[in-house]
């Protein structure tokens, strides 16, 4: 059987830059198989995704020399066009790849183009709205979808082509657990019941292991190695949470699923304290310690259908004031109710994740919070001038909606789902001298704040060339430049790898050491695990629990980290907590 994608001695070198992003890459991926791309952010895993469509170089430029072959064919010889019927493509940006009105048409539009019968069209329609889970948004229109609908209605016209190869390139970042168990699920069915290849890319790597086949390896350099998951990652510079819990304890073979891990965490678990010993995960601030009662974590996450309960205004903080102060905020888009009389309390010093499914309100309300989002009814008052100089109203407490979009960003600093739409400018370095004059900053004040987030970032770079990662630290230094005394992000980890998370949870955590307010909206459960104090759980635009993370979370099968499943009943969230608690127990 001949393979289904195949590279020969291929490297790609982009115009201007002095190495190649690929280098005399020798790879083959069989038909049926799921081949699990992994590495760094900016190694290339994009660049190696687009040389299976054409799509690099035929429209990104650079030099490609050796031989891609897709089923037979030759890439250097059949655009991406030529490859429609072969090749499937998810990128990165579902919404860039919309071209039409609603979920429906949507999913028609690649079957048109290929030219397929209406009967037919209709049948495959109604087969992938079941397979994902969507036939409820059938004709909602595709700009009122939450980034996560956006996302499997972007997989699910891909697949009413039916490909033979499939190309995915994180395609869940914006889904909920739950959302992005769903579409891995249907993903492996077509790979096991129909013998599709895909070809998949993924920073959250703890999501998608167990499901390879292969795992290739892109490195910084542009070489590229596979292999067997188990063996790949033993060594990888990218790991998820339970293959550096194996590390760390020395399991061998390297289990790659909860289940396996739980069959051999025995002996790690009897070796641990019952407890936890406490660090310095972001809770509160250490000046001012407030303890979050137990009893605060009032609904498991199991169980949104209970009601939350009275006192959950009143936040965790005893009797702090609150640096933000929420009540009853009600957000509707036309008849949708996205968030339903919200009341929360966030406090300085803290970093708080807002989690739930896709569509649950965590957009909507963060939006409302900053004071650009509209309200339909209640108030938000910010507390201003409790850390930096730029601050509006030297501690006086003010609703941002009624403030000038300056006078609100030096109040509340956003960093949005899709940070490259704060920018415009050609250049970082612009880009960063604008940020000082707006926020009426020193002159380099922005590029130090990059500095610290993400160093070497070159600052003639056009901000469209940097990777994800990238992008999200120059937003978020544009941000900073303001000197907010609260700061909001939503989805901050899409396309992180695990350093870079590490390094923007050290970044949060260093905000909230300096009395800043911290709230990040995400899926990413073991981003959550690592960074946040307290979780606050949304679901039909309403907060169905409240309180510290480990409450809330271990509760949870769908928002427990990797760690705390596999160390059940230990209260332990991350590997960090194990490494704290216990020295190295090699061969446990």
């Amino acid at each position: 059987m001949n393979p289904a994608v195949t590279f020969e001695q291929v490297s790609l070198t982009y115009a201007g830059e002095p190495a190649p992003a690929l280098r005399a890459v020798d790879l083959a991926i069989e038909e049926g198989e799921l081949a699990l791309v992994v590495g760094r952010t900016g190694s290339g895993k994009s660049t190696l995704l687009g040389a299976v469509n054409g799509s690099v170089p035929h429209f990104t430029g650079g030099t490609l020399a050796g031989r891609v072959t897709v089923c037979g064919r030759d890439t250097r010889t059949h655009r991406p066009r030529d490859l429609a019927d072969l090749v499937g493509v998810v990128g990165q940006d579902p919404v860039a790849g919309f071209v039409t009105d609603t979920v429906e048409e949507e999913l028609a539009y690649g079957m048109e183009q290929l030219a397929l019968p209406a009967a037919v069209m209709r049948k495959r329609v109604e087969e992938t709205l079941d397979l994902l889970g969507i036939a409820d948004l059938r004709s909602r229109p595709l700009a009122q979808l939450s980034g996560g609908q956006q996302q499997r209605v972007a997989i699910g016209s891909v697949l009413t082509t039916h490909p033979r190869v499939l190309v995915l390139d994180e395609p869940t970042s914006a889904l909920d657990p739950t959302g992005a168990e769903e579409v891995l699920a249907a993903i492996t069915r077509l790979v096991h019941d129909l013998g599709v290849t895909v070809v998949l890319a993924e920073h959250r790597i703890e999501r998608v292991v167990q499901y390879a086949d292969v795992i290739v390896h892109v490195a910084p350099s542009g070489l590229v190695t596979s292999g067997l998951p188990a063996v790949v990652m033993a060594t990888s510079d990218v790991a998820p949470p339970i293959v550096e819990l194996g590390r760390y304890a020395g399991w061998s073979p390297l289990p790659l699923s909860v289940r396996d891990a739980r069959r051999v965490a025995g002996p790690l678990r009897d070796a641990l304290p019952p407890v936890p010993i406490p660090h310095d995960r972001a809770v509160v601030n250490a000046r001012a310690p407030v303890p979050m009662p137990h009893d605060r974590a009032v609904v498991s996450a199991r169980a949104p259908h209970l009601s939350p309960p009275p006192n959950r205004a009143a936040g965790n903080g005893g009797d702090r004031p609150s640096a933000l102060r929420a009540r009853a905020v009600v957000v509707r888009h036309g008849d949708l109710v996205a968030v339903a009389a919200v009341s929360l309390d966030l406090y300085a010093g803290e970093v708080t994740a807002l989690m739930g499914r896709n569509g649950a309100g965590k957009s909507s309300l963060m939006w409302a919070l900053q004071g650009t989002g509209t309200r339909a009814s209640g108030s938000v008052s910010v507390r201003g001038g409790a850390v930096g100089s730029g601050a509006v109203g030297s501690g006086a407490d003010v609703d941002p909606a009624t403030l000038s979009p300056a006078q609100r960003r030096r109040l509340v600093g956003l960093v949005p789902q899709s940070a490259s739409d704060l920018l415009y400018l050609d250049t970082v370095r612009e880009e960063c001298a604008q940020a000082d004059r707006e926020s009426s900053a020193a002159p380099g004040t922005c590029a130090a704040h990059l500095d610290t987030l993400a160093p070497g970032i070159p600052p003639g770079r056009h901000p469209r060339d940097l990777s994800e990662g990238q992008r999200l630290a120059l937003v978020l230094a544009i941000q900073l430049t303001a000197d907010p005394p609260t700061v909001l992000l939503d989805e901050p980890t899409r396309g992180l790898d695990y350093a870079a998370k590490a390094a923007l949870a050290g970044a949060l955590t260093d905000l909230a050491a300096a009395g800043r307010t911290v709230l990040l909206s995400t899926h990413d459960v073991e981003f959550v695990a690592t960074v946040a104090g307290r979780v606050i759980v949304m679901a039909e635009g309403d907060v169905v629990a409240d309180g510290p993370t480990a409450d809330v979370v271990v509760s949870s099968p769908a928002f427990a980290p990797q760690v705390a499943k596999i160390l059940a009943p230990l209260p332990y969230l991350t590997v960090r907590d194990v490494r704290h608690a216990h020295p190295p127990v090699g061969g446990s």
